[in-house]
């Protein structure tokens, strides 16, 4: 076990120098990106990341804009975020792109959704695909247009041989829909096998999410400074660290990122379990 340990502290500086290594080409010398890098424990990196992307209409009302204009920009910032994900070697990393709810938005806005989110695969597949990402939407898919759809799959018949940060943009998503779904299939999946509908587990649950088969959520991200998570992996959220942003999705770039991962890496985590401290004497 100590020569484990040992082997382990001397990997350590040779990931971390890896890991720095992919950021050197775009990090200024003394930026406020170099000091959060210099912060990160490499060896205590959240699995699975998902960001609530909120924001966007407020930001093209400060700037007297329509709200597809905060939509538009808010492409930038899913960029940054995908890129900074790869690049520190996250396992996944879950957008909240679309809820089952957004389909109450006005039909113009929607369909200005849809044709960013088919160019956004256009624009950007060949880059997600050269840093070695897997790309899959999550949420009930066979409710989207055809033409979307077609363009989500090109995505993932070009990316699913990929072994770096699984990236999943959920569409057409919500976290209650979601368990139904899962519960749904569990119960299907255990009466074929002819087993009463009480011996259905969390695992079996958990094995038939959209999400199944990605590390456990551990940092779920909120920007625009709301305090809720809107129905968005509530399976999933229930024992991960939630960090909240007062910045608008257009404006969230590496360095927000950076700064959340930080964050979580000085935090406590108990799994509902206590930290005995033993009181000095």
């Amino acid at each position: 076990m100590r020569r484990g340990l040992e082997r382990m502290k001397a990997l350590v500086p040779e990931k971390r120098a890896r890991m720095l290594a992919n950021f050197v080409e775009i990090i200024e010398r003394g930026s406020r990106d170099e000091q959060l890098l210099a912060q990160i424990d490499w060896t205590r990196l959240p699995r699975h990341v998902a960001i609530i992307m909120d924001g966007n209409g407020r930001w093209a009302a400060q700037r007297g804009q329509p709200r597809i204009a905060g939509h538009r920009a808010g492409v930038e910032a899913v960029r940054a975020a995908v890129d900074t994900g790869a690049r520190l070697g996250l396992g996944a990393l879950t957008l909240y792109a679309f809820s089952t709810e957004n389909w109450k938005r006005p039909r113009l806005e929607v369909d200005a959704l849809m044709r960013m989110l088919k160019r956004y695969l256009r624009l950007e597949l060949d880059e997600i695909d050269r840093q070695n990402i897997r790309f899959q939407p999550i949420g009930r898919i066979e409710g989207l247009q055809d033409s979307v759809r077609r363009e989500l799959q090109k995505a993932i018949d070009r990316t699913q041989r990929n072994t770096g940060m699984t990236l999943s943009v959920a569409l057409n998503y919500g976290g209650r829909a979601e368990i139904v779904d899962a519960v749904r299939a569990a119960v299907r999946a255990i009466a074929a096998e002819g087993r009463p509908v009480d011996e259905i587990t969390e695992d079996e649950i958990g094995r038939n999410l959209y999400t199944r088969g990605l590390p456990e959520l551990d940092l779920l991200i909120r920007t625009s400074g709301e305090l809720r998570i809107s129905n968005f992996l509530l399976w999933q959220a229930a024992y991960s660290e939630i960090y909240v942003t007062e910045t608008l999705w257009p404006d969230f770039r590496r360095t927000h990122l950076l700064e959340a991962v930080v964050d979580y890496q000085r935090r406590d985590r108990r799994f509902g379990g206590l930290q005995l401290v033993a009181k000095a004497k």
